[in-house]
Formats: C-alpha cells, sequence, structure tokens
C-alpha cells in the first residue's frame, strides 16, 4: 500500500488510546464539507509506501500503541486487509474509518481490526449530494458491523444542510440497534466546496437537541462538541 501522509501522534482519533494515523489516497465521494480533500480529489506524491510506514509506527512504539487507518477512504484499496494484518503482526491496536461503500473490503478487514468507526453523513435520501448514485453498499457494511464481529460506531458531523431534525429521525432508523452512535461538530475550514466555510455550525444546544431524536436508536450516544 501507498499513503498521503502519516500523523505521528493523535489523542482524538482513537478512543482511549494514543495513535499514529495514516492517511490513504482517494475517495469514492465527493462530500463538500471534505477538510481531506487534497488528498480525497487528487493525490499527489510523493507518497509513502508501506515499508517505510511501518519502519516508521515500529519506532515509535514507545509512544504510540495504536494505528488508525484514515482517508480518503482507506477500503477503496484491495490491499488493506493484507496491511492491517501486518500492523496486528507488528503488535499495534488497530483502528478503521470508512464511509461504508466497499461492504466487501470492510468484511475482510474485521479480522485484523480491534475498532472501526463508519461516517453515516446523513439521510439515505440525500447521500446523491455526497456523490453517491444509491446507499445500497452503505447500508450491507452497516448490517455487517451491527453483527458485533468487533467493536464500532456510527458518527455523524452536524452540518446543518446535510442534519436536520427531520434527517435525525431518518439517521436513526438506520442505525437502529447499534451500540454506539456520536456526533461531531462540524468544522467550517479549508472545504471542498468553499460555500461550506461560511455555514454557520450548529450551537452546542442544537447538536443536544438532535441527539435526542437520535438516542433511542442507540445503547450509548457520545458528543463531540
Amino acid at each position: 500500500m501507498k499513503f498521503s501522509g502519516l500523523q505521528k501522534t493523535s489523542l482524538l482519533d482513537y478512543p482511549d488510546k494514543v495513535a499514529s494515523v495514516l492517511f490513504t489516497p482517494g475517495c469514492n465521494l465527493r462530500c463538500p464539507f471534505c477538510h481531506n480533500h487534497k488528498i480525497a480529489l487528487d493525490p499527489q506524491p510523493p507518497f509513502l509506501q508501506e515499508g517505510a510506514a511501518l519502519s516508521i509506527l515500529e519506532s515509535r512504539k514507545k509512544h504510540v500503541d495504536a494505528v488508525v487507518i484514515s482517508g480518503g477512504e482507506p477500503c477503496m484499496h484491495r490491499e488493506l486487509p493484507k496491511f492491517l494484518a501486518k500492523l496486528k503482526e507488528h503488535g499495534f491496536s488497530v483502528k478503521l474509518d470508512t464511509n461504508g461503500f466497499f461492504p466487501d473490503v470492510l468484511e475482510e478487514c474485521l479480522g485484523h481490526v480491534d475498532y472501526v468507526a463508519m461516517d453515516v453523513k446523513t439521510c439515505q435520501e440525500k447521500y446523491h449530494l455526497l456523490g453517491a448514485s444509491d446507499t445500497k453498499n452503505l447500508m450491507h457494511s452497516m448490517e455487517i458491523l451491527k453483527r458485533g464481529k468487533v467493536p464500532y460506531e456510527f458518527r455523524t458531523t452536524d452540518i446543518p444542510e446535510l442534519l436536520t431534525e427531520q434527517d435525525a429521525q431518518a439517521i436513526g432508523e438506520m442505525i437502529k440497534g447499534t451500540k454506539i452512535y456520536a456526533l461531531q461538530q462540524f468544522i467550517a475550514e479549508d472545504t471542498l466546496d468553499k460555500r461550506y466555510q461560511t455555514l454557520k455550525p450548529y450551537v452546542p444546544e442544537k447538536i443536544e437537541e438532535i441527539a435526542k431524536i437520535i438516542a433511542p436508536y442507540t445503547e450509548k450516544i457520545i458528543l463531540r462538541i
């Protein structure tokens, strides 16, 4: 595999762990609010090859105990499961971030990860605004994770145009029966669609109202605001 970047230390990306984050190039979606659009849409060299990435990670074992694979969209890469297996062989806890549109690859990865965070970006009816022609694969991935083979969370960024109270009700139906669901604050900086940089994020009180709508559908709801 190759990567567009490596963040050596993160205290936020893996629950209760100090992690390094590897970013894969390319993405199938075109989310207007994307902050990683440079590597998602038009990834440019130099790329970090997997051998070099593993060497860096091994050298930092005194400082980190986990690795997060993010993107872009990691599951676009068919070789991902083999790389995750190598991370486990090196003794790391592994978390995978995904948008859920590659369920076959996701399922292959589950034997090599300790945690999965899957984005539920909006209700099914609005996914066309993100460049998706349908949500069949998304829903399939959700069902795979709901089987509970590994710990996971579904998460949504609180973007006003994509998360109304009506959308929240629909998202609740999508995630019904899940163990953990997270709502996270939207940061209006360096977005793919520059118009989104002018959107005023929801105030915490509004996010709490939306959380109350979704809460009955999940065992636990987390607010990252």
